[in-house]
């Protein structure tokens, strides 16, 4: 979770192997604020369920394109979403997220702290 305002890794959560985002998320009980809005891709599709000021972009199909407001509404949402994608890739010159995972397992939620420690003390800004 990153602050939208000051860019500042909020919260972080990890788990063992391949899991799914919303998974994760739910699995790690974070409550989010019930007046805080949220900003999210469509990994988590069932997020209105938990949280009702939620913005997510709208899915095309094969049987259902997206209309022209759709897809202004999508990019508005993008837009607004796209330094949370920045500060992933400023986290991935650690490496530590761009290859597997070679060390400790049990280390791995420690190191990726301190580096989102890093991150949000400006040294990698």
């Amino acid at each position: 979770m990153i602050n939208q305002k000051n860019k500042e890794i909020i919260c972080t959560a990890i788990s063992n192997g391949k899991r799914h985002d919303f998974r994760m998320f739910k699995e790690s009980q974070v409550h989010i604020h019930s007046e805080s809005h949220v900003i999210v891709d469509t990994g988590y599709i069932g997020i209105l369920k938990l949280h009702a000021k939620t913005e997510i972009p709208k899915k095309r199909s094969k049987k259902n394109p997206l209309n022209q407001a759709e897809k202004c509404t999508n990019r508005t949402i993008s837009s607004k979403r796209v330094f949370v994608e920045h500060v992933i890739g400023k986290i991935k010159r650690f490496k530590i997220l761009s290859y597997p995972y070679r060390n400790r397992r049990t280390r791995f939620g420690l190191r990726f702290n301190l580096i989102s420690a890093f991150y949000n003390k400006d040294f990698i800004r």
